[in-house]
């Protein structure tokens, strides 16, 4: 079997490790519920996790470029996801609160890893298309993870039932994962992509792979770097902002009912899910600068219908909106990575991005709580506006230092997928 064969082989399983991703990442909210109770724990203790999970996840990006270079991406993610498995099967039979913080530990510093190792892998060998298509897979898996875990909660193992299913599926997926090590040989690892385009592959990777890597500082110091990290990470926290606080907006603000006001959210949440599809089939069109602007364009509109206007259906559209507007932003800044800022820096780079992403969803939305809450919920669209205008600040400073040294300012793949 040839490697372009190869390759064509291993995108459904990226794909598949990355819905493996957004499985367990709805779960703790679904069924804290009950495991507060059954765990002795307050209501609030929940963010304790959550932050555990978060800090742990930065660690670990920040530690990916290296752990690629000594161990392979196909390794590392096979490795990743089996320790957020065994982690997800302890939660499963833990009885204590903080038996709980401990495995949360492992958890993170697996999901972190993934993440960052896969997204670097896919702007580098697959270009936009595929990366739209891959945080699809995580939306299709953040998903099913409240379904599964609510089916368990209705039957007589409780949440420990909905731990133990999403365990074994992602023990498979491991399995998976150890067995198409043969897929993510040095050949196809560096021109996975020539399957999917039909291209030769690029012969200058080797030489670029065998450099040695870039310091954070290097990196930051690159045309463009630090705004293009800046952009990320305030998108993330828009993303987590909007998830967290609309419905208390919609409920405190706009007098909607909370039924109401929770299908909003999930509106949301399919917004970007679906949003994520259709950019892939867009990317032939459209290149991921002009898919983040789209993108940035579409969530100010969502959030002026939101702000302007008191009838339920616009509310229903003015989230569905800002969800497909938040669509292309995440995997089109990671597609540019490469050929912004080359391959020697792509992965580092991407690691950081992934580390500012996870810190800006842990620290604004609690900030949101703090300025906002329950006294003036109406400021909170205007909150995410400001938090949308840096993106927008920051990326267009990312595009012109970009251009202003020289560097391609559209992924280099994203033409041939």
């Amino acid at each position: 079997m040839n490697r372009y064969s190869m390759a064509s082989l291993l995108i459904p399983i990226i794909y598949l490790t990355f819905i493996s991703l957004g499985l367990p990442d709805s779960l703790l909210g679904t069924a804290w519920p009950v495991m507060h109770l059954d765990l002795g724990a307050p209501v609030a203790a929940q963010s304790a996790i959550s932050i555990i999970i978060s800090c742990c996840t930065i660690v670990s990006s920040l530690m990916t470029a290296r752990l690629v270079r000594k161990l392979g991406t196909g390794r590392l993610c096979a490795l990743s996801v089996g320790l957020t498995a065994a982690a997800i099967l302890a939660f499963a039979f833990t009885g204590s609160f903080w038996q709980l913080c401990l495995i949360s530990i492992p958890y993170g510093l697996g999901a972190g890893a993934i993440d960052s190792a896969l997204n670097n892998y896919v702007a580098l060998n697959y270009g936009a298309k595929h990366m739209s298509w891959l945080h699809c897979c995580w939306g299709v898996g953040a998903s099913a993870g409240p379904i599964v875990m609510g089916w368990a909660l209705a039957g007589p193992l409780s949440w420990h039932g909905g731990y133990l299913a999403i365990g074994a599926i992602q023990a498979f997926i491991t399995l998976v994962l150890f067995f198409s090590l043969p897929l993510w040989k040095r050949g196809v690892d560096e021109d996975a992509s020539a399957a999917s385009d039909g291209k030769l592959p690029d012969s200058s990777k080797a030489s670029a792979n065998q450099e040695q890597p870039l310091t954070n500082r290097q990196l930051l110091a690159l045309p463009g770097a630090a705004a293009s990290i800046g952009s990320f990470g305030f998108y993330c926290a828009l993303e987590g902002a909007t998830g967290l606080w609309s419905a208390t907006y919609l409920v405190m603000a706009r007098g909607v009912d909370t039924a109401t006001a929770a299908s909003m959210v999930s509106l949301f949440y399919i917004g970007i899910t679906a949003g994520r599809l259709l950019s892939g089939f867009a990317a032939q069109w459209l290149g991921s600068e002009q898919q983040i602007r789209l993108g940035q364009l579409l969530i100010g509109g969502g959030l002026v219908t939101l702000i302007l206007f008191d009838a339920v259906p616009v509310l229903w559209a003015s989230l569905a909106v800002i969800g497909l507007g938040c669509a292309p932003i995440y995997p089109s800044i990671v597609a540019l990575t490469p050929g912004r800022f080359g391959e020697r820096a792509s992965q580092g780079l991407v690691s950081l991005q992934m580390a500012c992403a996870y810190t800006g969803a842990m620290v604004v939305p609690p900030l949101f709580g703090m300025v906002a809450g329950s006294s003036h919920p109406e400021l909170i669209p205007f909150m995410i506006a400001g938090l949308l205008a840096a993106d927008v600040v920051l990326a267009e400073v990312a595009v012109r230092r970009c251009a202003e040294s020289g560097r391609q300012t559209t992924d280099k793949r994203e033409n041939q997928s």
